[in-house]
């Protein structure tokens, strides 16, 4: 027990490189892996009676965007605030794609071609390289029925966090009598007018906060009982510095002609 408590502690702390694959039970924790890449930006334009806005001075709850992983974790996991882990896999692990596939060669060429063996192998290697990181962190707020979900960039950039989802059950309506539609209504209007005090009003359209006209930059958008606050720029960076340490580092057959 205490040798799992250890590796648990070990790998909330962020410290992924020192410990040997052979310690660690990857079945206790939620590995994932990395989506593609989604890089299609729309355009945005700031409102003409309107400014620029520090959108990266934003914080949901608490937590803005940049901030490592371990402060997050520091905000949540160890001292008591409103929202708290959720209660199955708050804490999501991945391996980046393009590094999944070098290790998949990298075991393969050990003959290790079973799922299972070969699905340890490679999270074995990426952890004790640093490549397994925490990606996502899920958060709730029982009382409410709100819900965070804090996404991280890898290990190459600083476990840094590049996207921030808030949800709440005010669009949510609980019968088809008119009675439910009206307070539906009036909770939409009362987180509204929460957004707008905390956030001043939007700077593009009616529902959308710009850092600037370039959608690289932070941004934040509002919903029916939503927020997303986002920098694709962090993101973007990531990806791409994954993808060519990536392939800098695969480790091809060592051939000779």
């Amino acid at each position: 027990m205490k040798k799992i408590l250890f590796v648990f502690m070990f790998f909330l702390s962020g410290i992924a490189k020192a410990a040997t694959g052979d310690s660690f039970d990857f079945d206790n924790f939620a590995i994932v892996d990395s989506g593609d890449a989604d890089l299609t930006m729309d355009t945005y334009t700031i409102n003409a009676d309107a400014s620029p806005v520090n959108v990266g001075g934003f914080d949901i709850a608490g937590v803005m965007l940049g901030m490592p992983f371990e402060d997050v974790q520091t905000l949540f996991f160890k001292t008591k605030g409103l929202y708290s882990p959720r209660e199955k896999d708050s804490i999501i692990y991945t391996i980046q794609k393009d590094w999944k596939y070098n290790l998949d060669y990298e075991c393969r060429q050990q003959n290790i071609f079973a799922p299972k063996e070969l699905e340890y192998c490679i999270n074995s290697l990426a952890k004790n390289r640093g490549l397994l990181y925490a990606s996502e962190l899920h958060l709730v707020r029982e009382l409410t029925g709100e819900t965070l979900v804090i996404y991280f960039t890898s290990n190459a950039t600083d476990n840094l966090v590049w996207k921030i989802e808030y949800n709440n059950d005010v669009n949510e309506i609980e019968g088809a009598a008119e009675k439910f539609e009206d307070q539906r209504q009036k909770k939409i209007l009362a987180f509204w007018q929460n957004v707008l005090d905390k956030y001043g009003a939007p700077n593009s359209g009616t529902d959308k906060w710009l850092t600037t006209e370039n959608s690289y930059d932070p941004m934040m958008t509002a919903y029916y009982g939503a927020l997303e606050l986002v920098d694709m720029g962090r993101y973007s960076s990531d990806v791409a510095k994954n993808i060519q340490q990536a392939r800098e580092n695969f480790q091809a057959k060592p051939y000779a002609f």
